[in-house]
C-alpha cells in the first residue's frame, strides 16, 4: 500500500524549554537539539482507513492507552485545515535512550473496545504521529487472508508492539521509522474481553546524514511511506498493483520504439527545418530588413534559409533515425528532402497550372522555375547529404533510463476522450487561442493589401505558441502514460502539430466571412498555398511537442528506480 505525503502543513515546533538533569542546564526545544536522556517531543496526530485520506479521527478515539498528562498541541491555522489534531503520545522516547519491549500499559478491553478495533483494523486504519517533526505512519492490524475463503473466517489481528527506530547525527534527530512485529498481535475475531499488554521498543542508529537534509526523503514520493505498508500490507496481490500503476507501471514500453521510425525521423527533421526559417524569418523582421513594400524580400529570404538550413533536416533526422536503430539511412534521407517539398511542389505545379490557365501574374516563367529547381539541386540536396553523412557518423546512442521489455505491454481499453482525434482537437485548440488575434493580422497582410511591420510582437506571439504547444503537449503526454498507454511517440507529435489543423480551419472562417475573395483562381490559391503553409506548421510545432514530451519522459522515468 501506498501512502501520498502532504507536508505542506507539517506541524512547526512549538518553542518550550527544559532541564537536563544531570547538568541543570535548560536547552532549547526549538532548535532540535538534544541532550542524552532528554525528552524528545512525540505527538499522536491522527488514525483512519488507508483507502479514504479525508477520513481521519483523533488518535485516542480508539482505545488506545492514554498517558497520564494529556497535553494538546495548539496547531496553527494550516494544520487544523489539514485535519491535524496533536496530542501527546503514550510512547516516551527520550534522546539516545534504548528500550526492550516496554510496558505502556496493561489494558482490559471491553467487547465495545474489541468490536471497535476489529472494525478499524478490517478498514486497514493506520495512525500517524510526529516525533520531533519527523512524521511516521503505522498501521494498526492486518487481516489474516491465508488459505481462507470466505470472508467470515477471516482473522482480524491487532498490533500491539511498535518498534521505533531512530536515526541520528551527533545531538540532533534525523529519521524514525515505526513498524510492527508479527509476533505480537492479539486476536480481534470474536467479540470478548481481553487482556492486552500495548508495548513499544525503541533502539538507536547513528547516520552520518546532515540535520538540513533530513526531510528530503519525504519530497520522494516512492521512499518511506511505501516502504512501511508494502512491509504490512495485508493483501500481497493487491499491494503489488499498488505498487506500480499508472505511468510508472510501464516503463518497461515507454521507451520502445515508435512506429514507422524512419518517417518519424524524417518529420522531425523536416519540423527542425522549419522552426529554424521561421526563427531566422522573424529575427530578420524584427531588425527591419523586411520594410514596406519590399515584399519580395521575404519571399527570397525564405528560398535561402529554406535551401540552406537543407543540412540541418537531413543531420536531425538521420542522427536520431540511426539513435532508433534504423538502417537504412539513405531511404530516411530522401524522405525527409520529400516529405515537405513534394507536397508544396505537387501545390505548385497545380496552381501554377491554374494561373497560367487565367493568364495571372501569379503564374511563374519557366525561366524562374528552372532557377528555383536548380537551386534544389545543387545546393540544398547536396547540403541535406552532407548533414545526412554527419548524422550518420555522429555516433550518438539513444541512451533510456529504463530497460525496455521483449514483450510489448498491452494497452487497456481507453475512453473515448482519451482518443487521438479528441486529444488532436483539444490540443490544437488551446496554443490556436494564444495567436488567434495576431493572426488575423498576419493574414490581412499575406493575403490582403495591409503591411504588416510589427515583427517584434510577432515573434513574442510565437515564443508563447511554442511555451504553450509543449505545455499542452506533455500534459496530454503524461494522461497518456497515466492511462498506461505507452505509445506516446506519435501522439505527442500529432498533438503538438494540431494547431496547423486549428489555423487551416480558420482560413476557412476568414476566407468565407471576413475577406471578399472570391473565384476559383483565388480560391485556389489561398486553401492551395494555406494548406502548404499548415503542414508546415503542423510538422514544426510537432517536433516541439514531440521533444518536449521526450524530455519530460526522460526525466521522470530517470526519478524513479526501473529494475
Amino acid at each position: 500500500m501506498v501512502l501520498i505525503l502532504d507536508l505542506s502543513f507539517a506541524p512547526q515546533s512549538t518553542r518550550s524549554y527544559r532541564r537536563n538533569k544531570s547538568k541543570g542546564e535548560w536547552s532549547d526545544e526549538s532548535d532540535h537539539r538534544y541532550k542524552a536522556g532528554d525528552p524528545v517531543p512525540l505527538y499522536a496526530n491522527k488514525v483512519g482507513p488507508f483507502q479514504n485520506p479525508s477520513e481521519t479521527y483523533s488518535y485516542f478515539d480508539l482505545p488506545y492507552c492514554s498517558p497520564v498528562h494529556v497535553k494538546k498541541k495548539k496547531e496553527t491555522l494550516g494544520e487544523v485545515l489539514n485535519g491535524d489534531r496533536l496530542i501527546s503520545a503514550p510512547y516516551k522516547l527520550d534522546f539516545l535512550l534504548e528500550k526492550e519491549s516496554e510496558v505502556v500499559c496493561r489494558k482490559k478491553l471491553t467487547k465495545e473496545e474489541v468490536s471497535q478495533f476489529r472494525t478499524a483494523v478490517a478498514k486497514d486504519y493506520y495512525f500517524q504521529m510526529y516525533y520531533d517533526d519527523l512524521p511516521l505512519w503505522c498501521f494498526i492490524g492486518m487481516v489474516d487472508k491465508n488459505g481462507i475463503a470466505k470472508q467470515t473466517d477471516y482473522k482480524y489481528l491487532l498490533f500491539t508492539h511498535v518498534h521505533f527506530e531512530i536515526f541520528y547525527n551527533k545531538d540532533r534527530v534525523i529519521e524514525i521509522n515505526a513498524r510492527t512485529q508479527a509476533q505480537y498481535v492479539v486476536n480481534l475475531t470474536e467479540e470478548k474481553e481481553m487482556d492486552v499488554d500495548f508495548m513499544y521498543t525503541v533502539t538507536w542508529r547513528k547516520t552520518n546524514t546532515p540535520f538540513e537534509k533530513r526531510m528530503e526523503k519525504y519530497s520522494q514520493s516512492s521512499s518511506l511511506p511505501r516502504k512501511i505498508f508494502l512491509e504490512y500490507a495485508h493483501d500481497k496481490e493487491l499491494a503489488y498493483s499498488l505498487e506500480e500503476t499508472g505511468w510508472k507501471n510501464i516503463h518497461g514500453d515507454v521507451f520502445r520504439y515508435p512506429k514507422h521510425k524512419s518517417l518519424f525521423a524524417a518529420a522531425l527533421g523536416s519540423g527542425t527545418q522549419l522552426f529554424i526559417l521561421t526563427i531566422s524569418i522573424l529575427i530578420l523582421g524584427v531588425f527591419g530588413v523586411f520594410y514596406p513594400y519590399n515584399r519580395g524580400a521575404l519571399l527570397t529570404a525564405m528560398v535561402v534559409i529554406y535551401t540552406m538550413t537543407s543540412g540541418i533536416a537531413g543531420y536531425s533526422a538521420v542522427s536520431f533515425y540511426c539513435q532508433l536503430e534504423g538502417t537504412n539511412w539513405v531511404r530516411n534521407l530522401l524522405l525527409t528532402g520529400c516529405l515537405f517539398c513534394g507536397p508544396l511542389f505537387l501545390a505548385f505545379c497545380f496552381l501554377n497550372t491554374v494561373a497560367i490557365v487565367y493568364r495571372a501574374t501569379a503564374a511563374l516563367p519557366l525561366g524562374t522555375i528552372v532557377v528555383i529547381f536548380l537551386v534544389w539541386l545543387f545546393v540544398a540536396s547536396p547540403l541535406l547529404l552532407l548533414g545526412g553523412i554527419f548524422g550518420k557518423n555522429s555516433k550518438s546512442e539513444f541512451q533510456a533510463p529504463c530497460r525496455t521489455t521483449k514483450c510489448p505491454r498491452e494497452i487497456p481499453p481507453q475512453r473515448w476522450y482519451r482518443g487521438i482525434l479528441p486529444q488532436m482537437v483539444l490540443a490544437g485548440i488551446l496554443p490556436f487561442g494564444v495567436i488567434y488575434i495576431e493572426l488575423y493580422y498576419v493574414f490581412c497582410s499575406v493575403w490582403g493589401h495591409r503591411i504588416y511591420t510589427i515583427y517584434g510582437i510577432l515573434f513574442i506571439v510565437f515564443i508563447i505558441l511554442l511555451t504553450v504547444t509543449a505545455f499542452v503537449t506533455v500534459a496530454l503526454t503524461y494522461l497518456l502514460l497515466a492511462a498506461e498507454d505507452h505509445e506516446w511517440w506519435w501522439r505527442s507529435f500529432l498533438c503538438g502539430g494540431s494547431t496547423g489543423f486549428s489555423i487551416y480551419a480558420y482560413s476557412f472562417y476568414y476566407y468565407y466571412m471576413r475577406s471578399d475573395m472570391s473565384g476559383l483562381l483565388q480560391s485556389s490559391f489561398f486553401f492551395g498555398y494555406m494548406a502548404c503553409i499548415c503542414y508546415g506548421i503542423f510538422l514544426m510545432l510537432g517536433t516541439i511537442g514531440f521533444h518536449a514530451s521526450f524530455l519530460f519522459v526522460r526525466h521522470i522515468y530517470g526519478s524513479i528506480k526501473c529494475e
